[in-house]
């Protein structure tokens, strides 16, 4: 029995080495139904989620940083990883929790190596996600140039008109 409570932790240790964050979450009176659907958005999000015992919980938290306490641990745990982007996950995890308060609670976690509460995990899914980020930072470096080019174009077009109405003057004249 010890050596499987070993390979057990090993593959547990392994699954949070590969991960690049985690949080802990604690779920009461789920059906097979919505556990189903949670754990499907959670794989579209490159996230996964497992069920892990209480005991061996505690003995990998204390490895991998995460501060946890008995107390934390009331109920039915689990593990959500994310594998790929942590903030689709987390944003993912967020979501279903807001539709879910009833059954299901965020208790900690570590995003990106550093320890997290439930409520640091609830700030980090308000934030954007890399590719908003993203699409932000290149809308603030393509903005000066756009207002130089849109202010260069309307001197260009007012000398052409200056001009097309100067000429119009001079025909008046004739």
């Amino acid at each position: 029995m010890r050596k499987e409570k070993q390979l057990l932790l090993d593959e547990i240790k392994e699954m949070m080495d590969r991960s690049t964050s985690l949080v802990i979450t604690r779920y009461q009176n789920m059906n097979p139904n919505l556990f189903y659907h949670f754990r499907s958005r959670l794989r579209e999000s490159g996230g996964e989620m497992e069920v892990i015992r209480k005991r061996l919980l505690m003995k990998v938290a204390q490895t991998v940083q995460v501060p946890l306490s008995a107390s934390m641990l009331g109920g039915h745990i689990g593990v959500v990883f994310a594998y790929r982007d942590p903030m689709e996950t987390i944003k993912a995890l967020i979501q279903f929790s807001k539709e879910n308060e009833e059954t299901f609670e965020i208790v900690a976690g570590r995003f990106e190596g550093a320890p997290c509460s439930a409520k640091d995990i609830s700030l980090i899914a308000a934030l954007p996600s890399q590719n908003e980020m993203r699409a932000q930072f290149l809308a603030t470096l393509e903005a000066p140039m756009s207002q130089t080019l849109s202010s260069i174009e309307a001197l260009l077009t007012s000398l052409m008109y200056c001009m097309d109405n100067r000429s119009a003057l001079e025909e008046k004249k004739k």
